[in-house]
């Protein structure tokens, strides 16, 4: 049997899309409830990954009754009729759900899923819950999309990973988002995300990269820390100029070119820090140097062989003290924890002074 639900109606400012407000049980919502995961390889849905230990939290408050939930959850029905899911009667509006529709669950999902264990648990405690809800009508999963960036970007804030993948897939279907990116200077965000999604398909990156949704496995490095540690080199004049494609190739190159001149990090990654969120964010932010190093002498970006020239006594002769006190040098210097010195560099201040430090000891630009 359908249910029907008593509603007001009230239209969103800026699409005048047609939302419905109103008081939903907990028993009809579970019924109904879908939440849209995300998948970022298929680049579909858009919710993070269920964080179990709030739910169970939740649940156990929730039947404590040392919470309320007075929040109104944010829904979506979108394959709205009018004809079949809205009419008037006595001056009132009125919501009805048929067999087999589903919500699609934008904004609370944590909630839910906490009440849909209570039903499961104890229906004739819980069934008749009620929780207040805000009901998009035929809004289409990129509109979803939208108004859960908008929802966890300005409250609670979403992971970064999460939010980098989202934010480059609305950027490439609103010009609107684009605009505003670059209004702000923030465009080097979705720039960084198609780089970072490209490099994990290289060789040297393949499996060692992150993404939302993830286990963490044999991965070295989360994908927003990936995307962060191009933001300097996006923004400079000359490689924010490239093309996309060139990007990838050069900072391809670059890594092979590393590895060439220091091989072990390469093969046990998990044993150094190479690879890892420093590594990855002194090395790139070292590039921007080694360009220009690399085109003042006429040599090719493309080639890995330029920059094992530029990179080979700089990273050989790289030395540091181990937190015992003993010297690590060359590859050495990389080794993750107490073996090797790079975890003295981990912190903002210590990646701009192990920068500097290879900076300083790179070969001199020529100049002509």
């Amino acid at each position: 049997m359908p249910v029907d639900i008593s509603v007001q109606k009230m239209y969103t400012i800026r699409k005048k899309t047609l939302n419905v407000v109103g008081v939903i049980t907990a028993g009809t919502l579970v019924e109904h409830y879908v939440i849209p995961r995300r998948d970022t390889r298929k680049k579909t849905g858009y919710q993070r990954e269920l964080a179990t230990a709030r739910v169970n939290r939740l649940v156990k408050e929730l039947t404590n009754r040392t919470v309320d939930l007075p929040t109104a959850l944010l829904l979506n029905l979108r394959d709205y009729s009018p004809d079949l899911n809205l009419f008037e009667q006595d001056g009132h509006s009125y919501f009805r759900l048929h067999d087999g529709e589903s919500l699609y669950v934008v904004d609370g999902q944590h909630r839910v899923e906490a009440l849909s264990r209570l039903v499961q648990t104890e229906p004739l405690r819980w069934t008749a819950f009620e929780i207040p809800f805000v009901c998009m009508l035929g809004a289409s999963e990129r509109e979803e999309m939208e108004q859960f960036y908008v929802v966890n970007s300005t409250a609670k804030s979403v992971r970064t990973d999460l939010a980098l993948d989202l934010l480059r897939q609305r950027a490439e279907t609103d010009p609107e988002v684009l605009e505003a990116l670059l209004e702000h200077g923030a465009s080097w965000k979705v720039d960084a995300q198609v780089v970072t999604e490209e490099l994990a398909q290289t060789r040297l990156w393949r499996g060692r990269v992150r993404f939302p949704g993830d286990t963490k496995g044999e991965t070295m490095i989360g994908s927003a820390g990936m995307a962060g540690s191009l933001k300097q080199l996006l923004n400079t004049p000359y490689f924010g100029a490239i093309k996309q494609p060139n990007q990838i190739k050069i900072i391809d190159a670059y890594w092979q070119g590393i590895r060439n001149v220091i091989p072990a990090p390469f093969e046990k990654p998990e044993e150094y820090a190479l690879q890892k969120s420093t590594g990855v964010m002194v090395m790139h932010a070292l590039l921007v140097s080694i360009i220009e190093y690399v085109r003042s002498n006429g040599k090719s970006l493309f080639e890995p062989t330029s920059f094992e020239e530029a990179l080979r006594e700089t990273l050989q002769e790289l030395e540091g003290d181990t937190s015992s006190g003993e010297l690590a040098r060359g590859a050495d210097f990389w080794r993750a924890g107490s073996q090797g010195a790079a975890g003295s560099f981990s912190s903002n201040s210590g990646r701009r002074v192990l920068v500097a430090k290879l900076r300083a000891s790179l070969p001199e630009v020529q100049v002509e």
